[in-house]
């Protein structure tokens, strides 16, 4: 056992189940309500009311107008589905030793996972490096859950060999399979797409692609702010490692900090823009603050907003 009390030697979900339970009872408690259920119903249009009709479903600003009786009608009436998309990918282990950013994500969609199986909700799960290693169907049940978290546990241990990013392709595979007007929640460092304009292009058109087919995405940006932003080392000369590709380059980081911060600083305003563009929210997720702080902090952001 770790020093945050999940077993990584052994899968065992009931460790991230009691985590999510404390977790979620805080939430509740502060929020009162949730900011998530009910998100896909879909209002279509009126017709008139008639009798043994649900008087809650009553547009009385219009019976104001009119003097006639009509009642909302909706495209779907089911509760939400929720779809986590995970990286698996061997960057989202750093920082080594630690709380990475794996690990971080884990216990942010155990966390959320709790909150919607208690609001009836369903959710789905997604793990994806070089292809799409996991992915379930939306459910709500009780052993759908406990699956879940006994695969986020399997992946809390640190894979063998180097593991890449394909972020596009997962999600426009995912686009394609799950229920229409799903709500998509992306967890990843998306560092893929930093340094290549092609995988920036290909990013932009898979959340494009999630767009069109009516799914709410947001992404949560997972990462080390210290170092993988502000470039935090001291001024002296490092051998940096790609965990990814296993790439080794020896620079001073001194030298090189004004430069690299200049192209994290571009790269996060882009982003920042596409997300804007395409009405996703975008939420900086740095794993020094911890999962339920940004978490908290998003939740009652999208209740405020919602």
């Amino acid at each position: 056992m770790d020093n945050n009390g999940l077993h990584t030697e052994h899968a065992n979900y009931s460790n991230l189940e009691l985590l999510a339970r404390q977790v979620v009872e805080g939430f509740i408690t502060g929020l009162h309500k949730s900011p998530f259920h009910g998100f896909s119903v879909e209002f279509a249009e009126h017709r008139l009311y008639n009798p043994g009709d649900n008087i809650k479903n009553i547009d009385w600003k219009l019976y104001a107008r009119t003097g006639k009786l009509f009642s909302k009608r909706y495209e779907e009436e089911t509760n939400l589905r929720c779809q986590f998309v995970l990286d698996i990918s061997s960057s989202m282990y750093f920082p080594e030793g630690k709380e990475n950013k794996l690990r971080f994500s884990v216990q942010a969609i155990a966390s959320l996972i709790y909150l919607l199986r208690r609001q009836r909700d369903a959710f789905g799960l997604s793990c994806f490096s070089e292809q799409l290693a996991l992915h379930t169907p939306a459910r709500s049940t009780v052993q759908h859950q406990k699956m879940l978290f006994n695969e986020l546990e399997k992946l809390l241990e640190h894979p063998a060999g180097a593991l890449k990013t394909q972020l596009s392709t997962a999600l426009h595979q995912i686009s394609e399979s799950i229920h229409k007007r799903s709500l998509v929640i992306i967890f990843s460092d998306l560092l893929n797409t930093v340094r290549d304009a092609s995988a920036q292009d290909a990013f932009f058109s898979a959340l494009q692609h999630l767009k069109f087919n009516r799914h709410e995405v947001v992404v949560f940006n997972v990462m080390d702010r210290k170092h993988e932003v502000d470039f935090g080392f001291d001024d002296r000369p490092y051998e940096f490692h790609d965990l990814e590709t296993g790439e080794r380059t020896r620079v001073n980081a001194g030298k090189v900090r004004k430069f690299y911060r200049d192209q994290m600083a571009g790269w996060l305003h882009q982003l920042e823009l596409k997300c804007a563009q395409y009405r996703i929210d975008l939420v900086d997720a740095d794993v020094e603050k911890g999962y339920y702080p940004v978490l908290e902090a998003y939740l009652i952001k999208r209740q405020r907003m919602y």
